[in-house]
Order: C-alpha cells, then sequence, then structure tokens
C-alpha cells in the first residue's frame, strides 16, 4: 500500500486560541534543500530575534522526518543521557513593527510523504484563510560578489512576478517547497518564490547581503512591515570582510573580474541568455570554489607570515 493520509489534520496539530485573522501572509523556508549562502536560514533567524513570535502549529515528525538521515542530536552526561534535541516542522505567529501578524513555517524538509505535506499546509492556508504564501532560499550562481544582489522570482500567476526571470525551461532536483508552490497554484491560491543568487565561491558561507534581498523581496511581495537594518549591518561587515581577502590576490581579482564582465554583459543586453550557459572563457564553478578556498587556505596557512 502507498504511504497516504486520508485527513491532511492527521499530519498537524493547530492551537485552539489562535486571535482572528485576515488574509494572513504565510512565508516559509525549510531546511534541507539548497539554501546557498545560508540565505534562508538568516531571515529565519532575524525575524525570529527581532518579532515577537509563538508556534501555533506542529507537523508530525515522525511520520515526516527520517532520524537515520538526520539524525537529531542528544546529550551524554557521565552516566546517562541527559536531553534530547527533537527536530521541530512548526508553523510560528509572528507579528511586523506595524503589529500586523503573519504566519511563518519552516524547520526541516520532510523526508517522506511530500504529498501527505503539501495537502496538509493546504489544508491549514485555507483553515486560517491564508491570501499569500511566500518562499525563499538561496541559489548558487555564477555572478560577482560586487554586483547587485539578483533574485529568480516564481509565482502561481503570472501577475505576482514583478521581476525578470534569469532563467528560460530548466530541470531541477524537487523540494517539498517547490511541490507546495506548485499544489498551491493548482488549488487557485496564490504563492511566491524568491531564489535569491548568491555567488558560487561563497555558496558555503553566510552570505547577509543575500537574506537582505530576500527579505527585501518578501517586504515587496507581501507589504509586511519587517525589520532589515541590522541584517544590513551584518551584510556591510561581511562584504567589507570579502573586499580585504580579495584585494591584492590577483588570481581571486581575475576570477571576480570576470565575473563583473559576465554579468555587466548580461544586464545590458536585450537577449535573456542565462548567466548560467556555458562559457569558454569563463571558469566553471568548480574552478571558482577550488580558486577561492585555495586564496583562504592560503591566509590561514603556516605559511602565511611570509
Amino acid at each position: 500500500m502507498g504511504e497516504t493520509l486520508l485527513n491532511p489534520e492527521d499530519l498537524y496539530e493547530l492551537d485552539t486560541d489562535l486571535p482572528e485573522l485576515t488574509g494572513p501572509v504565510l512565508l516559509h523556508s525549510l531546511d534541507g534543500f539548497v539554501d546557498a549562502g545560508s540565505t534562508g536560514q538568516l531571515v529565519r533567524e532575524h525575524l525570529l530575534e527581532a518579532l515577537e513570535h509563538r508556534v501555533v502549529a506542529r507537523f508530525d515528525v515522525d511520520s515526516l522526518i527520517d532520524y537515520r538521515a538526520r539524525r537529531p542530536p542528544m546529550t551524554f552526561d557521565r552516566d546517562h543521557w541527559a536531553s534530547y534535541e527533537a527536530p521541530e516542522l512548526v508553523v510560528r505567529l509572528l507579528r511586523d513593527e506595524a503589529g500586523s501578524p503573519f504566519l511563518m513555517l519552516s524547520g526541516p524538509e520532510p523526508d517522506r510523504l511530500w504529498e501527505g505535506f503539501t495537502s496538509s499546509v493546504l489544508h491549514l492556508v485555507e483553515r486560517l484563510g491564508v491570501g499569500l504564501v511566500v518562499g525563499f532560499h538561496g541559489i548558487p550562481m555564477g555572478v560577482p560578489h560586487t554586483r547587485p544582489v539578483g533574485i529568480t522570482a516564481h509565482a502561481t500567476r503570472p501577475e505576482l512576478v514583478t521581476r525578470n526571470s534569469w532563467f528560460d525551461k530548466v530541470q531541477v532536483p524537487g523540494s517539498a517547497a517547490g511541490l507546495l508552490e506548485l499544489r498551491l497554484g493548482e488549488a487557485g491560491h496564490d504563492a511566491v518564490g524568491l531564489a535569491v543568487h548568491v555567488p558560487h565561491y561563497l555558496a558555503q558561507s553566510a552570505y547577509p547581503a543575500a537574506a537582505v534581498a530576500a527579505l527585501e523581496g518578501v517586504i515587496d511581495a507581501t507589504g509586511l512591515d519587517l525589520p532589515v537594518e541590522r541584517l544590513r549591518e551584518a551584510a556591510s561587515a561581511t562584504d567589507a570582510d570579502i573586499a580585504e581577502q580579495v584585494d591584492g590576490n590577483d588570481e581571486v581579482e581575475k576570477v571576480v573580474r570576470a565575473l563583473e564582465q559576465q554579468y555587466d554583459a548580461f544586464a545590458g543586453a536585450a537577449a535573456r541568455d542565462s548567466l548560467l550557459a556555458e562559457s569558454q572563457d569563463m571558469p566553471t564553478a568548480d574552478e571558482l570554489g577550488a580558486q577561492f578556498e585555495r586564496f583562504l587556505a592560503e591566509q590561514d596557512g603556516p605559511d602565511s607570515q611570509g
């Protein structure tokens, strides 16, 4: 028998003391899929630190998560097990700086029952009268850190997309977030996705500039009054650190200049050629990463003092 659920409510529990909500926004960002620059993670942590919030719905992680693939941490204290950090896939109720309520779904991407999970989220969307669903994450791109951070936006209706696409038609590995947006559209609900472009060579590091772009994209899409300044300060500090590391290293500077030329040519061209298109003169993503990693290793190595 297939692993299906007859009742979408079987996968989640909703608090009974919710305030009255009128067309709230639901943000979603799940761990486990591509999140270059820790974009989604930085936005989630920033919002939870800056805004009032509480958990209002919990999903059944025992049904959704493969613990052997992502083993939760446990603490052993001398002669006994002292604690267990159970994974949480939850919906929180937050209030923006103007006091307007909105929702945020976060936690590990389900390993199993994607159709059941998306059906349950759809049920929750309809139960709470959600007006717009917005997801966000980072993707690695052949772009330089010295240019504005780009975003590929997609949505369940063309009218919801206000940005030019950097892609034509492309097939990529699926995700629960992508399936959720697809199923929401099929059910007639408005949903938007924001994929923030992160330089290949910074994809494995926290990149606050991408988080700023994601949060500003959320604000543009939803009209929520969300704090951004602290993330902007972190982005400025990180950008200065990157500039200091790159400055004076001919090999890395050459890579960045080449990416700048490609970016500027693309931005100014009328034709919609993808930045991911192969170019004989451009280094590959692996070459970019290897060059930058080698540069960073030289700064930290035993011979870096001379």
